[in-house]
């Protein structure tokens, strides 16, 4: 079923919407002075009043049921759009255009997804062209209570056990909405039960070092105390994005960095770091010599949006960042929040939810000691990323919007599939619905899981040459290149993977003897498909055996083998 019912007009009627409580009225709450250090910049009697870290081999990695981050799922909350007719000092459409002053138009645009906008009951006008139908193209403002809450709504329905609200330079211009906007979101948890905390975002800041203590001491920390608030073992939890990272945008050295953690730390704070990919190694979007500030987190979030625009790359990602990160911090007693992320729409990487689907079911191997997903993101209609209610059709957006909707590769999908696919995975990674990596959800309830075909080359690990399909039908592992002899075509389904040849036959097995002559699917032509930590497959015949590969490449491959090792593994590259 729906989240949220469909609701099959442009208006914004919720006459079929869920009726439940209205949010508080909109003022900040006061709930004392817990998670406060009357030393802003750092406590001048050195390290009384702080918690600071114990020895590595004291720590222990968390375990799940001990708070609202770890063995759970949360998400990324931007909260940061504004349209021209609202409450925001800044004016204009705030993050909906790159010049937020004037008009947003298909020319002055800066998102690539459009939002499904039936949910939302305060609406404003844009100068993008009507829908199809004649509706006018409409917006949600952030600024507005009924906006905040009804995603709250959503990640209440989509089980998301707390949103991570960004909150980015809060002494400028942008500090006064951000405040709105937390008040809304304060407002939204109490109404629903779902939980918040805040992530300050440190890209640009003037002076980070003094800015971030200054603001949760005199801002933040009158929410710590609210049972919406998120915790983790006891203490209120706070996460900091930024450092770290190989840019001109997050040029901090490590000792400021090292003193705002344990600023907050000494607060009684649990301290999350979203910090680069390649932090662990320190390359690549990571700085040199950071391993200290990464090790004085609590929590560690590397970041992955704009990492992997492929499964495969997610596998890669999984065997060389995953994996690894898991077992250091493991032993480091920190803990491990890795994001993960449904796709870029705009680029069609989405398969329909196969590639989220793919990423969860990666991530949920790693187990929920000292382990919680971070979803990347909720509302970030800017990168295509998000999760919230998109356009499910042409027909639902702009007819000058020039990117595309829900339906990508022809797949029907309804506004909230990838709500119901996090409510789905989440409960996947905590154990409540069994594991598997082939994705359960239909994007359209009652129409099937909806699992397209996959054109795949299938190489040796053996001996690193790709498997080939000879004119009688029996399998060989000789080849250099991909051509359409060594191109298979995937059907899956529930029961397993099918490989159909160039020549149109089903690849079978019977007696071991591997050949693809068979022009119809069942039992025989039925696999399982295994992956393993690193990126390699394993495929297992209906007999129980493994698929078998020749080392020097010159005879028939079979399905004879017992268990699975180096001959019976292959990788599986899309063509």
């Amino acid at each position: 079923m729906h989240l949220l019912n469909p609701f099959h007009n442009h208006s914004g009627n919720h006459q079929n919407a869920p009726h439940h409580q209205a949010p508080p009225q909109d003022q900040p709450p006061n709930y004392g002075n817990q998670g406060q250090n009357e030393y802003p910049h750092g406590n001048p009697d050195g390290n009384k009043g702080q918690t600071a870290n114990p020895p590595c081999g004291q720590k222990q990695p968390s375990n799940p049921g001990e708070g609202d981050i770890i063995g759970q799922l949360v998400t990324g909350y931007q909260g940061w759009f504004s349209c021209a007719g609202d409450c925001c000092s800044l004016g204009g459409y705030w993050h909906w255009a790159p010049d937020r002053l004037k008009p947003m138009c298909k020319d002055n645009c800066a998102v690539i997804s459009w939002p499904d906008m039936r949910y939302y009951e305060q609406q404003y006008s844009t100068d993008f062209a009507p829908y199809p139908d004649g509706t006018p193209s409409r917006l949600f403002s952030s600024m507005d209570a009924q906006t905040v809450y009804a995603h709250f709504r959503m990640m209440q329905d989509a089980e998301i056990r707390a949103a991570a609200l960004q909150r980015f330079v809060p002494c400028g211009p942008e500090g006064p909405p951000r405040d709105i906007t937390t008040v809304h979101v304060h407002n939204a948890a109490l109404a629903t039960g779902v939980k918040w905390y805040c992530m300050y975002d440190v890209g640009g800041w003037t002076d980070m070092r003094t800015e971030l203590p200054e603001d949760w001491r005199t801002k933040m920390s009158q929410y710590a105390s609210s049972p919406v608030y998120a915790r983790q073992n006891g203490k209120p939890v706070v996460a900091i994005w930024g450092f770290g990272f190989n840019d001109d945008n997050h040029d901090w050295e490590p000792e400021a960095c090292i003193e705002v953690i344990r600023y907050l730390q000494g607060c009684g704070l649990y301290v999350i770091g979203g910090v680069p990919t390649w932090w662990r190694k320190g390359i690549s979007d990571s700085r040199p010599d950071y391993a200290a500030v990464y090790h004085s987190f609590d929590c560690l979030s590397p970041w992955m949006v704009g990492r992997a625009s492929l499964t495969k790359d997610l596998d890669f990602y999984f065997a060389e960042c995953n994996k690894g990160d898991v077992e250091e911090l493991h032993a480091l007693g920190i803990d491990y929040q890795p994001c993960v992320m449904p796709g870029d729409l705009a680029t069609g990487r989405r398969l329909h939810g196969d590639f989220y689907w793919h990423h969860l079911s990666n991530l949920a191997r790693l187990g929920r000691t000292g382990v919680g997903l971070y979803v990347s993101m909720f509302d970030e209609y800017n990168e295509g990323n998000q999760i919230a209610p998109t356009a499910e059709t042409a027909a639902s957006q702009p007819a000058d919007f020039a990117h595309p909707a829900l339906d990508e590769d022809g797949t029907p999908c309804t506004a909230d599939y990838y709500l119901r696919l996090t409510r789905d995975g989440g409960n996947m990674f905590r154990g409540l619905l069994p594991y598997t990596p082939l994705r359960p959800t239909e994007p359209w309830p009652g129409r099937g899981p909806v699992h397209r075909p996959r054109q795949v080359a299938i190489k040796a690990m053996v001996n690193g040459r790709y498997v080939c399909v000879e004119g009688d039908g029996h399998l060989i592992n000789d080849r250099e290149n991909v051509g359409p002899w060594e191109t298979w075509t995937l059907e899956t389904t529930l029961s397993g993977t099918r490989f159909k040849a160039y020549t149109g036959k089903y690849l079978c097995v019977a007696d071991e003897v591997v050949v693809a002559n068979r022009e119809s699917p069942g039992k025989w032509e039925t696999f399982q498909v295994d992956r393993l930590d690193d990126g390699r497959v394993t495929i297992r015949a209906w007999t129980g055996k493994y698929l078998q590969a020749c080392p020097d490449g010159t005879g028939r491959m079979a399905a004879g083998a017992a268990e699975a090792g180096w001959w019976e593994s292959f990788v599986m590259e899309d063509v």
